[in-house]
């Protein structure tokens, strides 16, 4: 491959749940080093398409290529080297400390049963270094704030060192400062070649950090491209049944503002 190949190439893609068509005839391409908001209101198949890219769905129509391997062909473990998942929340953690957890991430470079070797400890301490949660190593994940085991969380996806880093809602539950703190982490992942697909609520965020925003609803793809060119008050009308303001601040950063929904959309 060459660097102008995509990361990620869907073509047709649809996925059938017994009838319901959760995603409807996806085409998306987007090359490396890219931080790509999906945005759409809950049930638009934002989260069902980032499971059929990384196989945890199976599509039922439609190709997936990352770096150019179709996705349909391969093993998990395949596809774990090319694609991680940051989940919107850690799950059961059975006591396990913040480094056992990023170190985690290492398994599809698993060749033994006792895996874990001076290069994956060498690599999970670097990323708990590069997310700020170095001094909580030793710490039980249950026991972390919020916004210390969301950075667990990506640390764990990124010492995968995977191409395509899926990351689902990571902001959902935490603060000003945290929420600003975790994309700028994303963003930085971005800049390194690492293309990173993040499902977002927060339209406004999205638009700050992104390079570009994929708008879905019902299953398809409304628009795609810069946010500040594609996010209007009259795409937020179609797309949420809300009325908002759609504006730019003094540094010239766009703000989406809601004001009420849609009178007969309830």
């Amino acid at each position: 491959m060459t660097d102008d190949d995509p990361v990620l190439k869907i073509k047709g893609l649809v996925k059938d749940f017994d009838g319901f068509k959760a995603l409807q005839g996806i085409d998306l391409e987007f090359g490396k080093g890219l931080l790509i908001g999906l945005i759409g209101p809950n049930g638009c198949g934002k989260s069902t398409m980032m499971k059929c890219i990384s196989k945890i769905h199976p599509q039922t129509e439609g190709t997936i290529e990352i770096d150019g391997k179709d996705v349909s062909t391969m093993k998990a473990a395949e596809v774990a080297k090319l694609v991680a998942n940051v989940p919107a929340e850690a799950g059961q953690t059975f006591g396990i400390s913040v480094m056992d957890m990023v170190m985690l991430g290492r398994y599809p470079f698993v060749d033994k049963i006792w895996w874990e070797n001076p290069e994956d400890e060498r690599i999970t301490r670097e990323a708990l270094r590069t997310f700020g949660i170095d001094h909580l190593r030793r710490k039980q994940v249950a026991l972390c704030s919020s916004g210390e085991r969301q950075r667990a969380l990506i640390a764990k996806a990124y010492v995968q060192e995977p191409k395509l880093m899926l990351v689902d809602e990571p902001t959902s539950h935490l603060d000003m400062k945290y929420k600003l703190q975790v994309m700028e982490y994303l963003q930085k992942m971005a800049r390194s070649d690492m293309t990173v697909m993040v499902a977002e609520h927060d339209i406004s965020l999205m638009a700050r950090y992104c390079e570009v925003c994929v708008i879905m609803k019902k299953g398809q793809i409304v628009a795609v491209g810069d946010p500040k060119e594609i996010i209007t008050e009259q795409l937020i009308k179609d797309v949420y049944e809300v009325e908002a303001r759609v504006g730019f601040d003094a540094d010239g950063e766009i703000y989406v503002l809601p004001k009420r929904y849609v009178e007969g959309t309830l």
